[in-house]
């Protein structure tokens, strides 16, 4: 399911080891044979979905290319408290100086893949599909996008050269919804399609006159998204329909049922909390 290419990552996943180990891991060293080849297991200490296990062995890989990490559960799977996920043979040396920059990996795309399937879940029973969005950490959008499909959500551009994306914001600059459609036509490259924000019926109806590819239902009430998807529909039949703003595990089925393609939230990486797991060495 990893489908990252290392060339992309290597670079990150180096920095954050040089940044932990500093001039190197003085405890290890001042008290350890650090040659010594040593059997260590993952244990999750948590109920929740696992992800990240490709990078947790790639960060081992690049402190000693002789350890081996070996999953036992695969991407994507729920873990039970005091379940083991993985076994790992190596060094001592490198299995300590790999072990926080891996785990750190793997409890925050864990975390995230957690709280995404349980938003998948809510509606998974309805055609509406969760997307994620840009609000992601600094660094980390990859891996963070990366456990969002591991949950089972689809991704949201990845960055701002990915869509046209008229917010509320480039409508107030551009003199309004019909303006900023026009003028970005004419230098959009091909196939690059264009979304619109709304924020009431007004601005729906001028997204649908101005011919945008998608339009997005911005902070509405669900009565005012039915009246939304009711209008887009009759107008545009084939125009797909995005609701973004507050969304929460207790209101999406509701939006979901409003007719509308796809949900953005940005919670399942805001909100999420870390998967606990730990290393433990034979």
């Amino acid at each position: 399911m990893f489908t990252i290419p290392w060339i992309i990552l290597d670079t990150q996943l180096k920095n954050w080891l040089l940044e932990d180990l500093g001039r190197g891991d003085r405890t290890t060293q001042g008290l350890l044979a650090q040659s010594t080849p040593k059997n260590a297991i993952w244990v999750s200490k948590q109920k929740g979905v696992i992800a990240g296990l490709p990078v947790a062995a790639r960060v081992f890989t690049l402190v000693e290319e002789t350890v081996t990490f070996s999953p036992l559960v695969a991407e994507g799977e729920i873990v039970t408290p005091g379940q083991t996920i993985a076994t790992l043979t190596g060094p001592l040396d490198a299995l300590l100086m790999g072990e926080r920059v891996a785990l750190n990996l793997a409890m925050r795309l864990s975390g995230i893949a957690t709280l995404t399937r349980e938003y998948v879940e809510k509606i998974q029973d309805l055609p509406a599909q969760l997307v994620d969005t840009r609000k992601t950490t600094p660094g980390l959008r990859l891996l963070e996008k990366y456990a969002i499909q591991v949950g089972g959500g689809r991704n949201h551009r990845l960055g701002l050269d990915d869509a046209i994306m008229i917010k509320d914001n480039h409508i107030a600059g551009s003199g309004g919804i019909e303006q900023a459609i026009t003028q970005i036509r004419q230098k959009m490259p091909y196939p690059l399609t264009i979304e619109v924000e709304t924020s009431d019926l007004e601005q729906v109806k001028q997204a649908i006159a101005a011919k945008a590819d998608i339009i997005m239902l911005d902070n509405m009430s669900i009565p005012e998204m039915v009246t939304a998807v009711e209008l887009i529909k009759s107008q545009n039949p084939g125009l797909k329909i995005e609701a973004s703003g507050n969304i929460t595990l207790d209101n999406i089925r509701a939006v979901a049922q409003t007719g509308v393609n796809y949900i953005s939230s940005s919670a399942p990486i805001t909100r999420s909390s870390w998967l606990d797991l730990s290393m433990r060495i034979s």
